[in-house]
């Protein structure tokens, strides 16, 4: 049975082996995903007995705007609306029913997004990346 929950103390070796499946979160340190989690306000993982098989977390002011971060499925459970449960969860979350936009970043996964309603036609976001400025010093 698959249940879920917003406890942040996740076993990290589980947190770490769910992100090995997501490019975007390779190099990615236990020491790093500890810190991350510390200053995360929501957290939402879906769990099969006590195996972590979905993630996804939430920065936010709980008012103006939340962004939603690191949505992850076991490759196992994938097609299983583990992913559409987590966002669910996190849209319908008491305390974000304030919050008036939603922002996510993703490289291929637009579609699933597009589903639950976000769209990509009002984007105003850019990106600065510390790694690309070191020219600049």
């Amino acid at each position: 049975m698959i249940t879920f929950s917003q406890r942040k103390d996740i076993d990290l070796a589980q947190l770490l082996e769910l992100y090995r499946h997501a490019p975007w979160a390779t190099g990615r340190t236990t020491e790093d995903v500890q810190q991350m989690l510390a200053h995360t306000d929501l957290v939402l993982s879906a769990w099969d007995g006590d195996r972590l098989i979905g993630f996804g977390r939430v920065l936010t002011d709980y008012v103006y705007r939340a962004s939603i971060w690191d949505v992850v499925v076991d490759p196992d459970y994938q097609g299983l609306d583990i992913g559409t449960q987590i966002m669910q969860r996190i849209l319908q979350h008491p305390d974000l029913k304030q919050v008036e936009l939603f922002w996510l970043c993703t490289r291929d996964k637009q579609s699933f997004y597009e589903k639950l309603g976000f769209t990509d036609k009002e984007q105003t976001g850019m990106v600065w990346a510390r790694s690309k400025q070191a020219h600049l010093e």
